[in-house]
Protein backbone atom coordinates (compact mmCIF):
# COMPACT_ATOMS: atom_id res chain seq x y z
CA UNK A 1 0.00 0.00 0.00
CA UNK A 2 1.40 3.44 -1.08
CA UNK A 3 0.76 6.58 1.08
CA UNK A 4 0.45 10.51 -0.03
CA UNK A 5 3.06 12.51 1.40
CA UNK A 6 2.33 16.05 2.00
CA UNK A 7 4.40 18.62 4.06
CA UNK A 8 2.84 20.88 6.98
CA UNK A 9 1.21 23.66 4.21
CA UNK A 10 -0.65 19.89 3.03
CA UNK A 11 1.38 19.96 -0.32
CA UNK A 12 2.28 16.96 -2.08
CA UNK A 13 5.94 15.40 -1.53
CA UNK A 14 5.32 12.51 -3.35
CA UNK A 15 4.22 9.18 -1.85
CA UNK A 16 5.70 6.35 0.46
CA UNK A 17 5.02 2.26 0.38
CA UNK A 18 4.08 1.07 3.59
CA UNK A 19 6.86 -1.60 5.10
CA UNK A 20 4.71 -3.95 6.10
CA UNK A 21 2.16 -6.43 4.86
CA UNK A 22 -1.54 -5.67 6.28
CA UNK A 23 -3.21 -9.09 7.69
CA UNK A 24 -5.64 -10.60 5.62
CA UNK A 25 -9.55 -9.94 6.75
CA UNK A 26 -10.56 -11.77 9.80
CA UNK A 27 -7.09 -12.00 10.85
CA UNK A 28 -6.05 -10.63 13.73
CA UNK A 29 -9.01 -9.63 15.99
CA UNK A 30 -7.92 -11.76 18.62
CA UNK A 31 -4.63 -10.60 19.30
CA UNK A 32 -5.59 -6.81 19.04
CA UNK A 33 -8.18 -7.99 21.38
CA UNK A 34 -5.76 -9.56 23.78
CA UNK A 35 -3.46 -6.01 23.28
CA UNK A 36 -5.96 -3.96 24.50
CA UNK A 37 -7.06 -5.82 27.30
CA UNK A 38 -3.42 -6.39 28.49
CA UNK A 39 -2.88 -2.48 28.12
CA UNK A 40 -5.64 -1.42 30.38
CA UNK A 41 -4.65 -4.16 32.75
CA UNK A 42 -1.53 -2.52 33.24
CA UNK A 43 -2.98 1.04 34.12
CA UNK A 44 -4.90 -0.61 36.63
CA UNK A 45 -2.85 0.51 39.67
CA UNK A 46 -3.94 -2.48 42.50
CA UNK A 47 -2.94 -0.55 45.67
CA UNK A 48 -6.05 -1.71 47.60
CA UNK A 49 -4.95 -2.84 51.17
CA UNK A 50 -6.82 -4.50 53.70
CA UNK A 51 -5.19 -5.35 57.34
CA UNK A 52 -5.01 -9.06 58.05
CA UNK A 53 -5.43 -10.04 61.97
CA UNK A 54 -1.15 -10.03 61.62
CA UNK A 55 -1.36 -6.43 60.66
CA UNK A 56 -3.70 -4.66 63.11
CA UNK A 57 -2.01 -3.20 66.35
CA UNK A 58 -3.04 -5.20 69.48
CA UNK A 59 -2.06 -5.43 73.06
CA UNK A 60 -2.43 -9.22 72.69
CA UNK A 61 -4.04 -9.08 75.77
CA UNK A 62 -6.80 -12.14 76.26
CA UNK A 63 -10.11 -10.42 76.59
CA UNK A 64 -11.87 -12.53 78.96
CA UNK A 65 -10.89 -15.88 80.52
CA UNK A 66 -11.63 -19.34 78.65
CA UNK A 67 -14.74 -20.54 80.73
CA UNK A 68 -17.01 -19.23 83.20
CA UNK A 69 -18.54 -16.00 81.70
CA UNK A 70 -21.15 -17.33 79.34
CA UNK A 71 -19.42 -15.96 76.22
CA UNK A 72 -18.11 -17.12 73.52
CA UNK A 73 -14.49 -18.09 73.72
CA UNK A 74 -11.92 -15.69 71.96
CA UNK A 75 -8.41 -14.88 72.59
CA UNK A 76 -7.71 -11.77 70.52
CA UNK A 77 -9.47 -8.34 69.68
CA UNK A 78 -8.13 -8.36 66.71
CA UNK A 79 -10.00 -11.54 65.30
CA UNK A 80 -12.01 -10.84 61.96
CA UNK A 81 -15.76 -11.05 63.55
CA UNK A 82 -14.64 -8.05 66.24
CA UNK A 83 -15.00 -4.21 65.02
CA UNK A 84 -11.77 -3.17 64.57
CA UNK A 85 -10.14 -6.59 63.70
CA UNK A 86 -8.36 -7.80 60.78
CA UNK A 87 -10.49 -8.19 57.06
CA UNK A 88 -10.23 -11.94 56.10
CA UNK A 89 -9.33 -12.42 52.37
CA UNK A 90 -8.95 -8.72 51.71
CA UNK A 91 -7.32 -7.12 48.90
CA UNK A 92 -3.64 -6.54 48.82
CA UNK A 93 -1.64 -4.79 46.79
CA UNK A 94 -1.45 -7.02 43.31
CA UNK A 95 -0.16 -6.51 39.93
CA UNK A 96 -2.51 -6.82 37.13
CA UNK A 97 -0.59 -7.17 33.97
CA UNK A 98 -0.91 -9.48 31.47
CA UNK A 99 1.88 -11.09 29.83
CA UNK A 100 1.96 -10.98 25.83
CA UNK A 101 4.47 -12.70 23.34
CA UNK A 102 6.04 -10.05 21.33
CA UNK A 103 4.76 -12.06 18.33
CA UNK A 104 1.13 -11.06 19.84
CA UNK A 105 2.17 -7.72 20.14
CA UNK A 106 3.29 -6.80 16.95
CA UNK A 107 0.63 -9.27 15.30
CA UNK A 108 -1.96 -6.69 17.13
CA UNK A 109 -0.32 -3.57 15.94
CA UNK A 110 0.34 -4.64 12.45
CA UNK A 111 -3.72 -5.53 12.19
CA UNK A 112 -4.94 -2.22 14.34
CA UNK A 113 -2.55 -0.02 11.97
CA UNK A 114 -3.80 -1.81 8.84
CA UNK A 115 -7.38 -1.02 9.88
CA UNK A 116 -6.51 2.34 10.01
CA UNK A 117 -4.88 2.45 6.97
CA UNK A 118 -7.72 1.02 4.66
CA UNK A 119 -10.26 3.57 6.27
CA UNK A 120 -8.54 6.62 5.30
CA UNK A 121 -7.68 7.67 8.81
CA UNK A 122 -3.57 7.98 8.52
CA UNK A 123 -2.10 11.60 7.18
CA UNK A 124 1.80 11.22 6.57
CA UNK A 125 4.17 14.73 6.04
CA UNK A 126 7.63 14.98 5.25
CA UNK A 127 9.00 16.36 8.76
CA UNK A 128 7.08 18.40 11.47
CA UNK A 129 9.34 21.00 13.06
CA UNK A 130 7.53 23.64 15.08
CA UNK A 131 9.88 26.88 15.57
CA UNK A 132 9.04 27.14 19.06
CA UNK A 133 7.31 25.36 21.68
CA UNK A 134 3.99 27.54 21.54
CA UNK A 135 0.48 25.48 21.20
CA UNK A 136 -0.87 28.05 18.45
CA UNK A 137 1.99 26.60 15.94
CA UNK A 138 0.46 23.08 16.00
CA UNK A 139 -2.84 24.25 16.14
CA UNK A 140 -2.40 25.64 12.42
CA UNK A 141 -0.31 22.78 11.06
CA UNK A 142 -3.53 20.67 12.26
CA UNK A 143 -5.44 23.66 10.58
CA UNK A 144 -3.43 23.32 7.17
CA UNK A 145 -3.40 19.83 6.89
CA UNK A 146 -7.51 19.76 7.99
CA UNK A 147 -7.35 16.96 11.06
CA UNK A 148 -9.88 17.56 13.84
CA UNK A 149 -10.79 15.59 16.64
CA UNK A 150 -9.02 13.58 18.68
CA UNK A 151 -5.34 13.04 16.97
CA UNK A 152 -2.46 10.50 17.78
CA UNK A 153 1.11 12.32 16.65
CA UNK A 154 3.60 9.95 15.29
CA UNK A 155 7.31 10.90 15.66
CA UNK A 156 11.13 9.19 15.18
CA UNK A 157 12.33 10.64 18.28
CA UNK A 158 11.59 12.80 21.22
CA UNK A 159 10.44 16.46 19.91
CA UNK A 160 10.68 19.06 23.07
CA UNK A 161 8.72 21.81 21.15
CA UNK A 162 6.34 19.07 19.98
CA UNK A 163 5.59 17.80 23.51
CA UNK A 164 5.50 21.70 24.62
CA UNK A 165 2.98 22.34 22.24
CA UNK A 166 0.36 19.69 22.51
CA UNK A 167 0.47 18.66 25.82
CA UNK A 168 -2.49 21.59 27.02
CA UNK A 169 -4.54 20.28 24.14
CA UNK A 170 -7.31 17.64 25.12
CA UNK A 171 -7.32 14.67 22.94
CA UNK A 172 -3.77 14.96 21.44
CA UNK A 173 -0.98 12.98 21.99
CA UNK A 174 2.56 12.62 20.63
CA UNK A 175 3.92 9.40 21.08
CA UNK A 176 7.35 7.57 19.27
CA UNK A 177 7.70 5.33 16.75
CA UNK A 178 9.80 2.75 18.85
CA UNK A 179 6.38 3.04 21.60
CA UNK A 180 3.90 2.73 19.65
CA UNK A 181 1.19 -0.05 20.61
CA UNK A 182 -2.52 -1.29 20.08
CA UNK A 183 -4.07 0.77 22.23
CA UNK A 184 -3.23 4.20 20.85
CA UNK A 185 -3.56 3.38 17.48
CA UNK A 186 -7.49 2.51 17.82
CA UNK A 187 -8.22 4.98 20.26
CA UNK A 188 -8.29 8.35 18.32
CA UNK A 189 -10.07 9.43 15.24
CA UNK A 190 -6.91 10.01 13.25
CA UNK A 191 -3.31 9.02 13.23
CA UNK A 192 -0.29 11.86 11.74
CA UNK A 193 2.59 9.95 11.07
CA UNK A 194 6.18 11.40 9.94
CA UNK A 195 7.55 9.77 7.52
CA UNK A 196 11.00 8.94 9.61
CA UNK A 197 8.01 7.56 11.99
CA UNK A 198 6.37 5.17 9.79
CA UNK A 199 9.41 3.80 8.46
CA UNK A 200 10.60 3.03 11.87
CA UNK A 201 7.09 1.28 12.51
CA UNK A 202 7.72 -0.47 9.36
CA UNK A 203 10.99 -1.85 10.22
CA UNK A 204 9.70 -3.35 13.28
CA UNK A 205 6.91 -4.86 11.80
CA UNK A 206 8.25 -6.38 8.91
CA UNK A 207 10.31 -8.57 10.48
CA UNK A 208 7.02 -10.61 11.39
CA UNK A 209 5.65 -13.61 9.81
CA UNK A 210 2.53 -12.86 8.05
CA UNK A 211 -0.69 -14.63 9.36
Amino acid sequence: MKLTVTDIQGKDQGELEVGFAIPEAGKGHQAVHDAVTAYRAAQRSGTASTKTMGDVACSGRKPWRQKGTGRARTGTTVATQWRGGGVPMGPKPRDFGKKLSRKTRLLALRKALGERLKDGDVSVIDELTLADHKTRGFVQVCSQLGLQGTLLVVVPEVDKNLNLATRNLEGVQVITAADLHTYAVLRPARLLFTRGALEKVGERLKDLIAP
